[in-house]
């Protein structure tokens, strides 16, 4: 019995390790015994790429932390700091959306570094170092904003016809005044719409003396600033007649 106990393993065994040979990775290295590695892969996978091959996501990490918010430290304790030209838009034009998108961005990270360094100046008592690097980097930002919205403007000509984002039209409200008002999508037709019908877009008659009340006021209140520009004029004439002369010979 213990003989044919034996035999019996014996043949399970060899069965179990012919039906895993047809698993068994035939790149792998040759080894004796029983020991036999298994491939999760199927037998007529062609030039399989191995596991060990596979490298595993990362990320690189930050070289700079919450040093960026701070200036270059062989600037620090110096008085005046050199720095270039704000950008234009003449030569923001020249640039691609994307460099536009990235320069974006450097002068934020620029502007926070400004800011951070402006406060830290008023904690000391201390004067800030070149306070004109910041108004310089805030021109330029504003620069890029408006090429940034000029593509927009000219796309959006391009492709729908209107000058505005958001198409509206002039009208007049009960108090005379003339106002952009923007169209907006709804449900329901005007005519069906209560909320819109309460909207009143005209003007009554007896508003109509104060409109004009109005714009006589605000002609009377542009005469008066004319007429003290000039008169600002003929007393910085005369007391520097030299630079009136000048002026005369410039503009012949």
């Amino acid at each position: 019995m213990a003989a044919t106990s034996v035999v019996g393993i014996y043949r399970r065994v060899s069965a179990f390790l012919k039906a895993a040979g047809s698993f068994v990775n035939p790149s792998a290295p040759a080894r004796t015994g029983c020991r036999f590695s298994l491939s999760l892969l199927c037998k007529n996978t062609p030039h399989a790429t191995s596991f060990l091959q596979c490298k595993l996501l990362h990320t690189t990490l930050s070289r700079k932390g919450l040093e960026e918010f701070f200036d270059d430290p062989k600037n620090w304790g110096e008085e005046k700091v050199k720095s270039g030209a704000s950008w234009t838009c003449q030569q923001l034009r020249n640039k691609s959306n994307e460099d536009l998108h990235k320069l974006w961005y450097v002068l934020l990270k620029e502007r926070n570094m400004l800011l951070t360094l402006e406060q830290e100046a008023k904690r000391q008592c201390l004067p800030m170092p070149s306070p004109e690097r910041l108004e310089k980097v805030v021109d330029s930002m504003d620069a890029l904003d408006k090429v940034v919205q000029e593509r927009e403007d000219a796309l959006r000509l391009l492709q729908t016809g209107q000058e505005k984002a958001r198409p509206g039209a002039w009208r007049r409200d009960i108090f005379g005044r003339i106002i952009w008002h923007k169209f907006k999508q709804w449900p329901l037709p005007w005519y069906l719409n209560k909320r819109y019908n309460r909207k009143r877009f005209f003007t009554m008659p007896y508003v109509d003396h104060f409109v004009r009340l109005r714009l006589e006021k605000q002609a009377r209140i542009s005469a008066r600033k004319k007429s003290l520009q000039r008169k600002k004029e003929k007393i910085l004439q005369a007391k520097f007649p030299h630079l009136a002369k000048d002026q005369k010979s410039s503009t012949a």
